[in-house]
């Protein structure tokens, strides 16, 4: 504080202590701040020297003064000093443990946790890796596992293959669905290598800091080449790997920089010799060209979903620690499960281990498999309708969906219908193929589509077309889907096979897409809507046409399953087939194996 201020302060009563230094020169005086809310605020005044007008000031007003000998002074000066410190050591302070926490939270010079350390890779390290699997626990991508069985002969004698002339792959890109057992690969060779492994997760070199993904990227590598021959397993390499020049950033934006090192590293001018690096994603349509060519990852294995003989290998390696009873075919769940990931399967035989252990048993019947299968699929079970009408809207809803599908060549057979509502639907209607189709003809697509409709025609026949309800929200929602696929994708429509979305319109990038429609025509997007409108249009016709003709088989029906509220493919084409024939392809059941021992 300014001596005049110190004055100011003095004349309007607002200074309360005055402690003198050095002869006088020096005070540290206790003041009111009105800049502070009137609080007291502890200040150093330099005086030009000590007057009997300034003492006798101090005693007029009643202030508190003394005079301090030069080792009280100092002492007071560096409590002075460290008090106005204070909130400058408590920021930094903040600062440094903020920065610790945002790395990791681990301490010391060179840890994550340490400031300097952010450039550092967080990938996890294992000499002698023990992961608990091998690759026979790995089922059900039998392509998959020989190309990485190859790997693993690649590093434990790799003369063989250097004899002829080969050279071990730089990289492996696993590209799959999620839950269809990438990680579970890498894990198996991992077990199987018996060579260093370093694992991290592509999210883990971005950071906020600008250049630290490169800097991550360039102490992995380095640390790898330190162990080769090794393995470098990257997961979800997608969120490093991205296309470039998508971003807002452009080229300087910081996960480009990550990516260029990614790169460089992978194959560059130095080279990485002995390091083979793993990386999986299930967005492999985004990723960039350069990471993609060879000699950087010169293999793309396909991780796709299980066929059926896939499910049942899968279904071996997740029953082997449970208890089933006698009833349970290990076929027949592969058979009902179209579509299913192996995370999928192991989740079904758990939740059915859960619902048998809630139910007081010590294994698992088929009842637990049915209604574990219908909660992952269609979710919660709730509670039957009591209303009367509402009740007998969605079984004769329901079994248009059943009479519909199965009298439509090329449809799928019926494996149960249901008025026990799951997640937003009241009733369900249960499809089954007899097998897994590679191939859908355009009879099959077609048959789908009436079968999809046949619930709006039962509403419309039996009720009226005014009585018709929501309830086929769902359904239209899945057949127009459908038929614009016939036109657009599959080349089925009258414009000709043509293939009217390009991959633009198919990626999940919301800009790609938009751009994909706008350089399609207007009279041609006007042919689109008039081709799937004719599609549509033609299959709820024969839906009508069917629940017409087969009214009183309808009626017959839905008596049963009112009464009942579930029934059986099985019990449902013993009723329709006294009314009508059905044909060949969906006269009976998917055909039901012996149980397996499990």
């Amino acid at each position: 504080m300014s001596y005049s201020r110190f004055l100011e302060y003095l004349d309007k009563d607002r200074v309360k202590k005055v402690d003198l230094f050095e002869n006088g020169t020096i005070a540290i005086v206790e003041a009111v701040s009105p800049e502070l809310g009137n609080r007291i605020q502890r200040v150093r005044v330099q005086l030009p020297g000590l007057s009997q007008e300034l003492l006798q000031k101090f005693r007029e007003k009643n202030i508190d003064f003394a005079a301090h000998n030069a080792q009280e002074d100092s002492g007071s000066l560096l409590f002075n000093l460290i008090g106005n410190l204070a909130f400058p050591l408590i920021l930094i302070g903040g600062l440094f443990l903020l920065s610790r926490r945002s790395s990791g939270g681990m301490g010391g010079p060179g840890g994550p946790g340490f400031p300097l350390a952010f450039g550092q890779s967080k990938a996890k390290f294992q000499m002698e890796p023990n992961t608990g699997v091998t690759f026979d626990d790995v089922a059900g991508v039998d392509e998959a596992k020989q190309d990485f069985m190859e790997v693993v002969e690649f590093l434990k004698k790799p003369e063989r293959f250097t004899a002829v002339g080969a050279r071990i792959p730089k990289g492996v890109l696993l590209v799959g669905p999620p839950g269809t057992g990438k990680t579970l690969l890498a894990k198996a060779i991992a077990g199987e290598a018996g060579v260093p492994f370093f694992s991290i997760s592509g999210s883990e070199f971005v950071e906020m800091f600008v250049g630290v993904g490169a800097s991550r990227v360039r102490d992995l590598f380095k640390k790898a080449k330190e162990n080769a021959p090794c393995i470098v397993f990257v997961d979800e390499i997608d969120a490093v790997g991205r296309q470039r020049g998508t971003g807002i950033g452009g080229g300087n934006d910081e996960r480009e920089q990550t990516l260029n090192q990614l790169l460089t590293e992978m194959d560059g001018f130095e080279g990485n010799t002995g390091i083979i690096v793993i990386a999986a994603t299930n967005r492999a349509d985004i990723l960039d060209s350069a990471l993609l060519r060879p000699g950087r990852f010169d293999r793309q294995v396909t991780v796709d979903v299980p066929d059926i003989r896939g499910r049942t290998e899968i279904l071996k390696v997740h029953a082997s620690n449970k208890k089933f009873d006698g009833d349970v075919s290990l076929d027949v769940i592969a058979m009902r499960t179209p579509g299913f990931s192996g995370a999928d399967l192991a989740n079904l035989l758990n939740e059915a281990a859960i619902l048998a252990g809630r139910r007081g048993k010590t294994a698992i019947s088929s009842k637990e498999i049915d209604d574990s299968i219908d909660r992952i699929v269609a979710g919660m079970e709730g509670t039957v309708m009591t209303d009367g009408k509402s009740k007998s809207l969605v079984a004769y809803h329901e079994v248009g969906h059943a009479v519909c599908g199965t009298l439509t060549p090329g449809h799928d057979p019926v494996q149960k219908v249901t008025l026990v509502p799951r997640g937003q639907a009241r009733g369900l209607t249960w499809f089954i193929p007899a097998d897994d189709p590679t191939l859908i003809s355009k009879q099959q697509l077609f048959a789908r589509i009436v079968g999809g409709l046949g619930g709006r025609a039962a509403e419309a026949v039996i009720f009226g077309e005014p009585e018709v309800t929501t309830g086929a929200a769902g359904d239209l929602q899945q057949i127009t889907g459908l038929a614009k696929q016939m036109v657009t994708t599959f080349g089925m429509s009258e414009i000709g096979p043509w293939s009217l979305m390009d991959s633009g319109a198919q990626s999940a990038d919301v800009i790609m897409r938009m751009m994909a429609r706008n350089s399609m025509s207007e009279k041609l997007a006007v042919d689109i809507d008039a081709a799937v409108k004719r599609i549509s249009d033609s299959a709820y016709e024969i839906a009508l046409s069917q629940i017409r003709s087969n009214r009183e088989a309808m009626d017959k029906i839905v008596e049963v399953l009112l009464e009942k509220e579930t029934m059986t493919g099985d019990e449902f084409r013993a009723i329709l087939s006294e009314f009508v024939e059905i044909p060949a392809e969906n006269r009976v059941s998917p055909s039901v194996p012996t149980p397996v021992s499990v």
